[in-house]
């Protein structure tokens, strides 16, 4: 007698070949590595105290051109307080004055980036060499 049994069906192992998927991802990668542009972003140098800082010169035609910024936006150049609009004329005249001088710009860590930045544009469009630099209180 002949048994009619169903025919046992073997499970496929049905895995997903991983290697093409791998192979796509590593091209794409080379891909966007090849083609990526590495910029240089542009940024503002600020300078803070170091111990290898000149002294200031005692020679007033080379002395610096300080211009201070409180915490509270008020601005003075060279210990007379002015505003943003007075920053250029004074620069401009102490430049004439003092032609080797370089203008620093002392913030305070609390005030006002656009200050800063409007004073430094404002020291520039008069003609002088101008450096920020992080007031440090204590």
């Amino acid at each position: 007698m002949r048994r009619h049994g169903f025919k046992r069906q073997e499970n496929d192992d049905s895995d997903i070949d991983m290697t093409p998927m791998l192979d796509v991802v590593f091209i794409m990668l080379i891909f966007f590595i090849v083609t990526a542009s590495f910029v240089k972003e542009a940024g503002l140098e600020m300078s803070g105290k170091s111990d290898q800082d000149a002294p200031p010169s005692n020679d007033p035609d080379k002395a610096s051109i300080l211009i201070r910024i409180e915490e509270t936006g008020r601005i003075w150049v060279d210990e007379t307080p002015t505003d943003v609009g007075g920053v250029k004329p004074n620069v401009k005249r102490l430049t004439a004055q003092r032609p080797e001088a370089k203008v620093i710009i002392q913030a305070h860590p609390k005030s006002k980036t656009d200050v800063m930045m409007r004073v430094l544009d404002q020291s520039r469009a008069a003609g002088a060499d101008a450096q920020v630099q992080e007031l440090y209180v204590e």
